[in-house]
């Protein structure tokens, strides 16, 4: 059991859930120090409640190991459908009243067990039930180890657009089990890969290395390799967080691929992961447009994501209008909340493992790289 720690984020990175009350002891320790609580504490002694929050995936391979790893004498469960359909308002509404029905208080926790949509959907009712209760992210996805449960980011969707309800609400820990991810499909940890590789272009170019060398050990999910990139990206976006956590500035790198990616996810309904890799190629491949990096770097990013398995195109259907799915993803993309003034804020590499926020691409040149990324 390792702990990273700021002022801001606490995550514990582990190989079960066998420590889980050692970790919430360790996030406690001030109190402890100061007699508040005991020393010899369980979750009991804390919270009068526990709200596990998870999906049916979850809830079926992980849900009772997890359980009899914690110990708290009143625990609830509420099971969602797996996929972005559940981070609605209908959902968000059921279980805000399920949340009174059962008298959930300011001294309850939730629980989030589970990946990305879980974690942002427990997430936003933690902040917003009586204003705010303490949640834990549990998260058994690649995805969400390595980024969406660390750093208080939570929301729900409207639409085709993703999280435009939401909040900044730090997590009272993180608490990653690495060896949950063997029990994902090869579909779901491949594209939960891509959040992986992103941090090697925003951030430590060396670590796009380790990717190349390292391939099949990583995809065979050997135990040592999945610690290695869990640490390494649980820790850079620790250090991103805690320097910028409501992304006024340099927290806005994390989204490198993503407005791109946003406007393929929701249109074309595929995996985050994939959609991630599809809008970092799109990235890369405008940034070696306008002359912003090498042919070779362009390259060698190419190479990793070929390696993983993931997607550098998105697929049409000869029953598909070409010019108006582009324009489509376009529309979301100039939709999306992290622009300003009316301008496309794109994430694009500009040196190895660095990138920069750019606001002056041309819509048009824009418009050409969707288009070209069309498998159609």
């Amino acid at each position: 059991m390792e702990k990273i720690e700021t002022a801001i984020c606490s995550v514990v990175i582990d190989k079960d859930y066998k420590s889980f009350n050692e970790a919430v002891k360790l996030v406690n320790s001030n109190d402890i120090n100061k007699g508040l609580i005991k020393a010899d504490i369980d979750l009991n002694d804390i919270y009068d409640k526990v709200l596990i929050i998870s999906d049916d995936n979850v809830y079926k391979h992980m849900m009772k190991e997890f359980t009899s790893s914690i110990k708290a004498k009143y625990i609830y469960e509420y099971i969602v459908s797996p996929g972005e359909q559940s981070k609605s308002l209908d959902v968000y509404e059921e279980i805000m009243n399920y949340c009174i029905r059962i008298n959930l208080s300011r001294k309850s926790l939730i629980l989030a067990l589970g990946g990305g949509v879980v974690g942002d959907l427990a997430g936003f009712i933690a902040s917003t039930y009586m204003r705010g209760i303490d949640i834990i992210q549990v998260p058994t996805s690649l995805l969400a180890q390595v980024d969406s449960s660390i750093g208080g980011k939570t929301g729900i969707n409207l639409g085709n657009f993703k999280n435009i309800m939401g909040s900044f609400y730090q997590p009272k820990l993180t608490y990653i089990n690495v060896n949950s991810l063997k029990s994902l499909s090869e579909e779901e940890f491949i594209s939960g890969m891509a959040e992986v590789i992103k941090y090697s272009a925003i951030y430590d170019y060396e670590f796009l290395d380790y990717l190349i060398e390292n391939s099949e050990a990583i995809l065979n999910k050997e135990e040592k390799y999945l610690y290695y990139i869990v640490k390494k990206c649980a820790g850079i976006k620790v250090e991103l967080v805690s320097n910028d956590e409501k992304e006024g500035g340099l927290r806005k790198i994390l989204n490198f691929g993503h407005t791109f990616g946003h406007g393929v996810e929701k249109l074309l309904k595929i995996s985050h992961g994939k959609a991630v890799s599809i809008g970092m190629a799109m990235a890369f491949k405008l940034s070696l447009d306008e002359k912003l990096i090498s042919k070779e770097y362009y390259d060698k990013f190419i190479r990793v994501i070929n390696l993983y398995k993931l997607p550098l195109k998105y697929d049409l259907n000869e029953n598909m209008d070409k010019d108006h799915i582009a324009k489509e993803i376009l529309y979301i993309m100039k939709s999306d909340k992290k622009n300003s003034f009316g301008k496309i804020n794109l994430i694009l590499p500009t040196e190895l493992g660095k990138v920069s926020l750019m606001d002056n691409i041309d819509e048009e040149k824009i418009l050409n790289i969707i288009r070209e990324s069309q498998n159609a």
